[in-house]
């Protein structure tokens, strides 16, 4: 069977299963067996290819998130390892990692912490485009630990797994600022889980297969940064900031509950389709 041929079988079957881009999933799924030149080259898929294509496919439509059956997704300019137990990378985190380099803008060596780091795309992605950053990734899941970990250490460009890029540390963000001494960071990252019980409900099936761990809080997704922005300002150097990932209706809320703990300079930066998705703050 040639590739076009099997991307066409692919897509048929992945819309039938709900895939919401069949398209885009089948042509990812040919890829790893016909190579990337697949749409011009349309090259013949001998019966192994299409053996292990079918299992992939069989995968997908039984809704498993792509990002677990391939192991890996991009971030930035980088990938992650990823699968089971830990939180898919999204293209909307990526504002997060931006905006925390943003304001690094004129330190030697500035100190940064990413909490509830998960895969790490946060705390690496901020290394890649800040690399003078020392930065440490705090994650509590031991199933995302490993993944961090593996990231930390092959993820970026010049990280070999000789030493990690980032600082790994396993830990609970309610505990971990005892550890912290004051005024020792320039900047506090943190994409925490903040969907509500409700929003739980109406995920997709794809979404489901991820950590409710990563995804789930309690007082409708505020636990998080109701602990994080006070508990952690201690933490912050004069004029260091702290910035959150948010769900797109929580951009009012979580803004007061940094100014009722003391951040000034409070803002909410959209994504690139204008909805609420990065909280910042900086410490007076």
């Amino acid at each position: 069977m040639r590739a076009r041929q099997a991307f066409d079988s692919v897509r048929r079957r992945l819309e039938a299963a709900g895939v919401e881009d069949a398209a885009f999933d089948a042509g990812v799924l040919v890829e790893t067996q016909a190579g990337e030149g697949w749409r011009w080259q349309d090259p013949d898929l001998d019966e192994t290819a299409l053996a292990r294509l079918e299992e992939l496919a069989a995968r997908r439509a039984a809704r498993e998130p792509l990002q677990y059956i391939l192991g890996r997704w991009p971030f930035l300019d980088f990938e992650l390892a990823v699968g089971p137990g830990v939180l898919c990378p999204r293209a909307d985190t990526e504002l997060l990692a931006e905006e925390g380099a943003k304001r690094l803008a004129g330190k030697s060596s500035p100190a940064v912490l990413d909490l509830c780091a998960g895969s790490g795309c946060v705390g690496l992605g901020v290394k890649r485009l800040c690399p003078a950053a020392r930065v440490t990734c705090l994650e509590k899941s031991p199933d995302a630990f490993r993944y961090l970990e593996r990231n930390a250490a092959s993820a970026l460009p010049g990280f070999d797994g000789t030493r990690p890029a980032v600082t790994c540390v396993q830990g609970d963000v309610f505990e971990y600022q005892r550890r912290l001494a004051p005024e020792s960071l320039d900047l506090i990252l943190s994409n925490p889980p903040y969907v509500t019980d409700e929003e739980m409900e109406r995920l997709d099936p794809e979404v489901r297969r991820e950590p409710a761990m990563a995804l789930r809080a309690d007082r409708e997704g505020l636990a998080f940064y109701e602990h994080i922005a006070p508990a952690y300002l201690p933490a912050l150097r004069p004029g260091g900031w702290l910035a959150v990932e948010i769900g797109w209706k929580q951009g009012v809320v979580v803004q007061a509950i940094f100014r009722a703990a003391g951040y000034e300079a409070v803002a909410c930066i959209p994504d690139l389709e204008g909805r609420d998705r990065v909280v910042a703050g900086k410490k007076p």
